[in-house]
Parts: structure tokens; sequence; C-alpha cells
């Protein structure tokens, strides 16, 4: 069979915060950018897979689902590459749009497809789309969002699911820095890292951790809450109303090293660092998760005050929803599976990919397998 082709889609978008974009173009016209390919014949359904700042226009499902029959438009939101800005508020109207865009090429059934970090945004997404309860962003300013930025959809295809970048955040960060502004700070008694310390770890460690992370990450918050104010509260005309700043060290997860927590069929490391030392250096890489944020940025995707918890959303949803669990994934585990089963119960089922990594990389007969699972189920909607 020969694939469809890709398709430019090119997708006006509603302006964000001032100052969002560099780019002059951007902020006279903001628009989104995806790839989709058509099958042939009847336009029966059609799915969307976006992550919140990935770039998904050469996901590994667009062109598998189109083969099966489903069109499939892998879109990115107005943040790809850079999620320094990010508002997930912001990102909901950008898969809206994306929604409206396949509505309007005559699509009556879509689904989103939420993949890795993407599940938590496609939760958030159709909750709002259902029932909208935002008003105002975290930080105070209107949020700008209306129903008909949100048109709800069919279903929700979840594979690879986070549950979303607060959780992450909150089990990723590492309680040993206890210096803000030096990335080799470690007190020794938290670090996962150090060999005296495990794997495995003890239990009594494992309690220390934890109530570590929890520790360094209500600082963070509480700082980005009284900065905010301080910053809101400059009076002089062109006083800043936000800024960046930087937050060192945020992968360190006891089961990246010690495979007997949470245990699946995973590897030792991470899915950007194999083997412990892999995941080491991950850790404390320039480029990695949550490393340069703003404040409001922070409040919306990282903070505990977030709103785009995924199971939390899935449970305001009323739609069905298929879950593909990667039973070789390093990043999310069986714990990540059953947050999201009792999220909705009645209405989600659960299908185990046995090895599949994070990415599915080097595993198209995987690939396969997942496609041909989504495009069934979509079509049976």
């Amino acid at each position: 069979m020969t694939a469809p082709p890709l398709q430019l889609a090119v997708i006006d978008v509603k302006p964000g915060a001032a100052l969002e974009s560099q780019s002059g173009l951007q902020m006279l016209r903001p628009r989104i950018y995806g790839a989709w390919a058509e099958p042939v014949g009847p336009k029966k359904v059609a799915a969307i897979v976006m992550h919140p700042t990935s770039n998904f226009m050469g996901h590994y499902l667009i062109g598998p689902l189109a083969d099966r029959g489903v069109t499939c438009l892998g879109l990115n939101s107005r943040y790809a590459g850079n999620d320094t800005l990010l508002l997930m508020e912001r990102v909901l109207q950008d898969l809206g749009a994306g929604v409206q865009f396949l509505r309007s090429e005559g699509y009556d059934k879509v689904v989103l497809v939420g993949n890795s970090g993407g599940a938590s945004l496609a939760a958030f997404y159709q909750a709002q789309a259902e029932h909208l309860t935002i008003d105002r962003l975290l930080d105070g300013d209107p949020a700008g969002l209306s129903p008909q930025d949100l048109p709800p959809v069919q279903g929700l295809a979840l594979c690879a699911a986070h549950e979303g970048r607060s959780h992450l955040m909150r089990r990723w960060i590492d309680p040993s820095v206890f210096d803000e502004a030096d990335p080799l700070s470690a007190n020794p008694d938290l670090d996962m890292y150090d060999p005296a310390n495990g794997p495995p770890y003890s239990p009594q460690f494992l309690a220390r951790f934890q109530e570590g992370q929890q520790s360094r990450l209500k600082r963070i918050d509480t700082w980005v809450e009284h900065r905010l104010a301080l910053l809101r509260s400059l009076r002089t005309p062109g006083s800043p109303r936000d800024q960046v700043f930087v937050i060192h060290r945020t992968h360190a997860d006891p089961r990246c090293l010690d495979l007997s927590l949470d245990a699946n069929d995973r590897e030792v490391g991470s899915v950007w660092g194999a083997g412990a030392a892999g995941a080491r250096a991950v850790n404390y890489a320039a480029s990695q998760m949550g490393r340069i944020t703003s404040l409001t940025a922070f409040l919306s995707q990282w903070s505990p005050r977030s709103r785009a918890d995924g199971p939390s959303n899935l449970a305001r949803t009323s739609v069905p929803v298929l879950l593909h669990t990667y039973t070789g994934d390093q990043s999310t585990f069986p714990s990540t599976r059953d947050a999201w089963l009792a999220a909705a119960t009645g209405r989600i089922r659960n299908i185990d990919v046995k090895g599949g990594n994070h990415y599915l990389a080097g595993q198209p007969q995987l690939v396969a397998q997942v496609a041909d699972d989504m495009a069934a189920w979509m079509k049976a909607l």
C-alpha cells in the first residue's frame, strides 16, 4: 500500500501573551503548523497527535494511522522547541484550532492521540472542552478562553502517557541541590547518584529523598509566587511583569537505577541516557526538563498548582479512552498506568505493549501493533 502524502497545515491562532515570541511575523499573525496524511476515500475519522512543546510533525503514528484509514495530523504548538514561556492554557487554544481545522476539512469524528507529554494535554483539553472553568491564568491575567476555542472530541487515545509536567517535576527534581545558583551543589545524604546510597535504595533513603524533593519544589514555588508579586507591584511604565530563571538538575528518579521500584521491563537508565552514567549526565545537562522557565510558565507547567494534571482532568471527561502502556518504558511505570485507569473507570481500556520503549525506537512491529489497535478503536467509536 502506498502511504498517503504528507500535507502541510498552516493554522491561524489567537494572540497569546505580550512578547511571547521574538518573531515579529509570528506576533503580527500568530500561526501554528502541522503535517497531516489523509487516506483516499470517505472522511470517517481524524486524529491529532500533539505535545506541548515537542515537534510532532514527524510523529511515528501519522503514516501508519493513515495507512489504516485514519487521517492523522501531527500538530505543533506555538511553543514548539522552546517551553521557556509556555502556558498550558494557551496550548489548549492551539489544540482547539487543530480540531477546528479538521472539522473544516469535513471530519465530524475527531480523536486526540496523547503520546508522552501529550497525554496530559489531551486530558486537559477535553476536560475544558466539556466544561470550561478557566477564566484567568494562575498569575491572575485573563485566560481569554471561550467554548468556541475548544470544540470537544469523541475520544482520547493515550500511549506512553505521562501524568503531566507537574508530576514529572515532583518525581524527578533532585533534592540534593542545596544552592539554586550552583548546579554542582549536592548534599551526599540525598544524592541518588552517590553509590553510597544505592541502588538498591532503602525505604529510609527513599522517604528522605521524596521529602527532600517536596521541600525543594515548595521552596521554588514559594519564591516564584513572591517574585511574581514583586514584579506586578512595580508601577513604573515598562516595568517587567515576568522573568526567566534556571532550575538545575531535574532528572533524579530512583526508578531509573533501581529496577525493583515500580517494576516493568525497562533497562537501567533514562529515555535520554543509557545506564547510570547516562541518567546522571541528563540530570546535570544544560538542556533538560524545565531547566529555563519564566515565572508564569513555571506556574502553568511545573508547579504543584498547575491545572494540567492528566488523571484528574481525565476524570472530568466523559468520552471513551484507549491506553497503550509500553512495558519497557523508562519514564512511565505501572503506577502511571494505574493512575490513568483509576481516573476513567468503566470507559478506559488498557493494552500492554510488551517491551515497548518510550518512543518505540527501533521497534517497527510495535508501531504497527499500536496503529492497528488505535485505528480499529477509532473507527468503532
